[in-house]
């Protein structure tokens, strides 16, 4: 069975640290293996084996009509381009997911932001990218309000809010640079009643 024996710290800083692993597969051989990971060695999932999320995604409906997404269209320099994604953001240290989202959607779009209940897996914490980080993340569904405005953003933010319908989401998938998690939560709203826009929450 293949585990992980050791794990070495290799940078020191605040939002993201490499790691080295000391991995042992399953003839039982050890080698190297590099991972990211925005947690310190004590509470990364491979010394805990504990998906604890580091953040949140926001899917919330918009408009009278409950027949718009927000979505933002980011910078994001490892891309050295824009992506479209959801609003999101990390979890801070005593916040719940749904305070998160309350926060980060104020701060990133300038909008209300008011969760709906979701206590089924849809709502579980999902990884981003398992072959280099352990990073999870969870999804918060809701209702936006409001105005969007970027009075609050951080100066290394560099974003456009966007209220997206159904034909705008089907541009965005064929035409657009988007996050995986992006491209599954418009395929679910592309799918979803206007009238029940979190019906499929019921799953």
């Amino acid at each position: 069975m293949s585990k992980v024996n050791k794990i070495t710290p290799l940078t020191n800083v605040k939002y993201l640290n490499l790691y080295e692993l000391e991995a042992e597969n399953k003839f039982g051989k050890t080698h190297p293996y590099y991972v990211a990971s925005r947690k310190d060695s004590q509470h990364m999932m491979a010394a805990t084996k504990k998906a604890d999320p580091d953040g949140c995604i926001i899917y919330s409906v918009f408009g009278e009509n409950h027949d718009k997404v927000i979505m933002i269209r980011q910078f994001r320099f490892p891309l050295n381009s824009y992506v479209y994604e959801f609003p999101a953001g990390l979890i801070d240290p005593g916040e719940s997911a749904r305070e998160t989202a309350i926060r980060e959607m104020m701060e990133e779009t300038g909008l209300s932001f008011t969760p709906v209940e979701c206590k089924n897996f849809l709502n579980r914490p999902h990884f981003s990218s398992a072959g280099m980080t352990d990073e999870t993340n969870c999804t918060v569904y809701g209702y936006a309000s409001g105005k969007p405005n970027l009075d609050h953003l951080e100066p290394n933010e560099d974003l456009s809010v966007h209220l997206v319908d159904k034909k705008e989401a089907k541009r965005i998938l064929k035409e657009e640079s988007l996050s995986v998690k992006a491209y599954y939560l418009l395929l679910h709203f592309l799918h979803s009643n206007p009238e029940h826009p979190f019906e499929f929450l019921n799953i």
